[in-house]
Order: C-alpha cells, then sequence, then structure tokens
C-alpha cells in the first residue's frame, strides 16, 4: 500500500492526482445522472469523494504513508461502482437494450461494498496515522483483514443466484458458479468476520492512542472527532427513521429525508479529519474543538427537544382557548431562550468534569484561590498561596514570585 520505493515521490503524486480525477468524473457523471432520471443528488457520492480528494493531497506530501493510498483506494472503487452504476441504469431503466451485458457490470459492482465499507474500516485505522502498524504484534489481525476482504470479495462475485441486492431482482449472476451453491454458507460466515475485524482494528487504535503521546495524540483526537461526529449525525437519522418505519429511498418527508441527506454527507467528516491530522494538525486546538463540539451538540439536542416538547404540551394546553397554535410556539421559543444560557453552563461544567478532569480541577482551584484572596491580609500567606496555585494549575517547572516593597526595589518572596 506505500508508494514511493518503486517510483519517485513526483511519479507518485502524479499517480494519485490522475486517481482522484478519473473517481471525480466518474462520481460527477453518477450525480447528473441521478439528477436527470429524477433519482435525487447522490449525498453517499459526494461524501465518498472526500477520500480521493485528501488521499491525493497526502500523497503528494507523503507518498510512502499508506493512508494516503488506503484513501485513494477507496474513492476509485467508488469510482468504479458509479461506472458501473450509470452503465447498468442507462442499459436497463433509461434505454433497455441499448448496451451489452449489463447483469455483468450489476454482478461486477455486487462486491464493492467489500472494499468501500472494508478499507475503511480495518486498515486505515489500523495504520493510522503514520501508514504502519502499532507493533509487530498486530501483523496477524492485518492478515486476517486482508485474507477476510478478499475471500467475501470473490465469493460474492462467483456467488450464484439473483441480484436482487443491487436492485435487479429479475438477474441472475452470470458470473455465478452453480457448483459453489453448497458453499455459500461458508460464505456467509467470512463475510461475518468483516464486523470482527472492524472491532479488532478499533481495539489496535484504543491501544494506540492510550500508548500515544504529542503529535500521534493530536492526530488521533482528529479521526475520533470526525468519526463521533459522524456517528452522532447518523444515529440522529436512523432514530427518527426506524421510529416511523421509513426508508432511505428519497420518499420520505421532506425534513426525514433532509436529515437522511446531511447523516450521509456526514461521512466526509471522516477523511477531513484524516486529512487535518495528518498535514495540519497544528494549526488547530483539537481540545477546544471537541469540547464546544460536545457543548454545543448537547445543548442544540436539549433546546431542540424542549422546543418541540413545549409546542406539543402547550399545544394541548391552549387548544381549549385558541384554534392556532402561535401561543404555543412563541411560548416555547421564549422558554428555550431563556434556557439558553444556564443549560450553557451546566453543560460546560458537566463536559468539562466528564471529559476535561484536568480544566475543571484548575478552574475549581482558582475559584477557591479567589475566594480566600478576598479575605487573606497575610503577604507571605498569600504568596505561598499564590505559588500553590500556579503550581497546581498550570505545572510549570520552576515558579518564582517577586514583589514590589513601597519604594524599593523588587524582592523574591518566599
Amino acid at each position: 500500500m506505500t508508494a514511493g520505493r518503486g517510483m519517485s515521490e513526483r511519479t507518485a503524486s502524479r499517480l494519485a492526482w490522475v486517481a482522484l480525477g478519473c473517481t471525480a468524473c466518474a462520481v460527477v457523471a453518477a450525480i447528473a445522472l441521478s439528477l436527470a432520471t429524477e433519482a435525487g443528488w447522490d449525498a453517499l457520492g459526494i461524501a465518498m469523494l472526500a477520500f480521493p480528494v485528501v488521499g491525493a493531497l497526502i500523497a503528494s506530501r507523503q507518498p510512502r504513508n499508506a493512508i494516503a493510498w488506503i484513501m485513494i483506494a477507496v474513492g476509485v472503487v467508488w469510482g468504479l461502482i458509479a461506472l458501473l452504476d450509470i452503465y447498468a441504469r442507462y442499459a436497463l431503466i433509461i434505454e433497455p437494450g441499448s448496451l451489452p451485458r449489463p447483469d455483468i457490470a450489476v454482478a461486477l459492482s455486487a462486491p464493492s461494498w467489500v472494499l468501500f465499507i472494508g478499507l475503511p474500516g480495518t486498515f486505515l485505522i489500523l495504520l493510522f496515522p503514520d501508514g504502519r502498524l502499532p507493533s509487530p504484534r498486530w501483523r496477524p489481525l492485518a492478515w486476517l483483514c486482508a485474507i477476510v476482504l478478499m475471500l467475501s470479495f470473490v465469493g460474492i462475485l462467483i456467488a450464484p443466484g439473483s441480484l436482487a441486492d443491487q436492485g435487479y431482482p429479475g438477474i441472475t449472476n452470470p458470473l455465478g458458479i452453480e457448483a459453489l451453491q453448497p458453499l455459500l454458507g461458508a460464505l456467509l460466515v467470512v463475510i461475518a468476520l468483516i464486523p470482527i475485524c472492524i472491532v479488532g482494528c478499533a481495539a489496535a487504535l484504543i491501544q494506540r492512542f492510550r500508548r500515544s503521546h504529542g503529535q500521534d495524540r493530536l492526530q488521533l483526537k482528529w479521526l475520533a472527532l470526525g468519526a463521533g461526529a459522524t456517528a452522532a449525525l447518523y444515529l440522529t437519522a436512523m432514530v427518527p427513521t426506524l421510529s416511523l418505519g421509513a426508508d432511505w429511498d428519497g420518499s420520505d418527508p421532506a425534513l426525514l429525508s433532509l436529515l437522511q441527506n446531511v447523516a450521509v454527507a456526514s461521512f466526509m467528516f471522516i477523511p477531513v479529519a484524516v486529512g487535518i491530522a495528518v498535514l495540519r494538525y497544528r494549526l488547530y486546538d483539537i481540545d477546544v474543538i471537541v469540547n464546544r463540539t460536545l457543548v454545543y451538540g448537547a445543548l442544540t439536542a436539549m433546546l431542540a427537544l424542549s422546543y418541540v416538547g413545549g409546542v406539543i404540551v402547550l399545544g394541548q394546553l391552549f387548544a381549549r382557548f385558541t384554534r392556532g397554535s402561535d401561543l404555543a410556539i412563541a411560548g416555547s421559543t421564549l422558554a428555550v431562550a431563556a434556557l439558553f444560557r444556564p443549560a450553557r453552563a451546566r453543560i460546560q461544567v458537566a463536559v468539562d468534569r466528564r471529559f476535561f478532569r484536568r480544566r475543571y480541577d484548575a478552574a475549581r482551584t482558582l475559584e477557591g484561590f479567589s475566594a480566600r484572596l478576598r479575605e487573606q491580609v497575610d503577604l507571605d500567606a498569600l504568596g505561598g498561596e499564590l505559588e500553590a496555585v500556579v503550581r497546581e494549575t498550570m505545572q510549570p517547572a520552576h515558579v518564582s514570585l517577586w514583589l514590589r516593597a513601597p519604594g524599593g526595589s523588587p524582592r523574591e518572596a518566599g
């Protein structure tokens, strides 16, 4: 997965940008066809395009980093899927019979999910951020992931049966081998190993984080932020979708469809976070971003629930006196506005106490010192307490306190 040994860095960079260009053309063509056939815009296609973009950026600067080529591979696979989908849809739906063997195009796209889900879920997190294993002890897991992904891809490709899962129930896999019918159970077992491999790679990432410090820890925090934001948005869309028994086919209510599209498009947060982590991690304070994300995410969810609940409850109460819901909406809006500042303060304290304990303890220490400062009159005792507070909150290598005597020169206290 690494480049640079068999080719120059310039050649590797050009190869990465060529792969990006081809992938972008395929994805754009697929989106254009979806819009032309009124199938809706492809949010996942736009999100997946972020993988080769970030991969090319990393490869142009770090051509030996396997992360870059994994992300480019994800993009190339998605581009091939887009091309095969264009071919099959045109030959089977738009202009039936106009192109030869669309069934082969459908069959070739059937196992592609193994790569564009399996590669990010296994090797991307196993090798992040420097393209190397956390330690040699994880090499067997890497081999297991490679074998499972390869067997799953080939097994689905040549499995006999209908291609209904691809949206074409009337087509039988032209690449299927009937003699392998008894082995389909074993294929399902191999496919079931994919999530196990993903969990194993996640465990390797957690171990790498626990042992990391400095640059590596900052980079791992960026990946955790991107993956966590994607998971949160996807879960937010999944709950109402399952509650309403809806599908992800664009036929749901407009608000729910918008939420689903946002959740799907949020997959781009992962490659964007990877790109920032590998290339620009020093430009931003990741702890501040995580803190603000947790605070305002929780605050938004709480205020939204309060607003919806207020509209429902007040609407029921006011239904006896008025036909409209303006009073309920106005009352809920005022309640949410009144809750904003105290709710934000409480959530900030809870987040600091749970996830940023050092910052929380420092704030408590400063509050306690401020309270004693109003009552302390002994200058020597005050100087000692001030040094203790500085050591506890800032943890410097050395602390010196200089005081200027009235009409005299500075002297060191303590």
